[in-house]
């Protein structure tokens, strides 16, 4: 029987491509975060990063803001609401609505690399952990989950090691002792295989020291010239929109 490929093959394939942020969203139509966005992805070559949130009923929802009021013009939470009410629901007047992760990864089926963003703030990420890896179990196509709090790498590392991990990195505000302190701290808890950093940071003592131990180093949001030739110089490759 062949072997199956390794964690550095598994992630050299997940990175081959750019990320299309929230999926190719444009002024035309198509809204972030939406099927629409990551067909529109898929058909440019590129890869798709997508963010997930906790529904009332324990589900994972495709879905960046905690509320409903700046994309979808409703009060409320995300975590308010059962997937099957989300589902109903209108992205900025358009024909899409807010699909869930199981939903998105049946429609993606390996088509494209993914990033999923994990949301979830504070030390009880177990839900939401939970309903990824059971969205992702089932999955076939290279595919990493990734966040800003380290305690989701770490649910990740201990249940489900099988799958990559990143670390969300934004130093703005935290160039400080206690920040530099914090970000290795992260680390530690997190043990990534990679580092998704804002571009704003680049270069980054922080991030070339990782970059110089082995671990991939992706930059966000790329939107212009400047922002990708800072990233060809000290990242690995990118997180990107269009301009609107």
């Amino acid at each position: 029987m062949p072997s199956s490929p390794s964690r550095a093959d598994r992630l050299a394939a997940l990175i081959a491509k750019p990320f299309a942020h929230r999926g190719l969203h444009r002024r035309d139509g198509i809204p972030e975060n939406t099927r629409a966005a990551f067909e529109a992805a898929i058909a440019a070559g590129s890869g798709i990063e997508l963010d997930v949130q906790l529904t009332r009923d324990g589900e994972a929802a495709v879905f960046h803001d905690y509320t409903l009021d700046r994309l979808a013009g409703l009060p409320g939470e995300v975590r308010g609401l059962a997937m099957r009410e989300l589902e109903r629901i209108p992205v900025e007047r358009t024909g899409e609505t807010i699909p869930s992760l199981a939903g998105v990864l049946a429609l993606i089926a390996g088509r494209a690399p993914l990033l999923i963003e994990v949301k979830s703030p504070g030390r009880r990420v177990a839900p939401l952990c939970a309903a990824v890896k059971r969205a992702l179990d089932p999955y076939i196509g290279p595919v990493a989950v990734m966040s800003f709090n380290p305690e989701i790498g770490r649910w990740f590392r201990v249940h489900a090691p099988q799958v990559l991990r990143g670390l969300v990195v934004s130093e703005e505000g935290r160039m400080n002792l206690r920040g530099r302190i914090e970000r290795y701290f992260s680390l530690g808890i997190a043990r990534p295989d990679f580092l998704a950093c804002d571009v704003r940071d680049l270069p980054s003592r922080f991030a070339g020291r990782q970059r110089a131990r082995g671990v991939p180093v992706l930059t966000w949001t790329v939107r212009s010239g400047r922002d990708r030739a800072i990233a060809a110089e000290h990242a690995d490759q990118i997180i990107y929109e269009v301009p609107r």
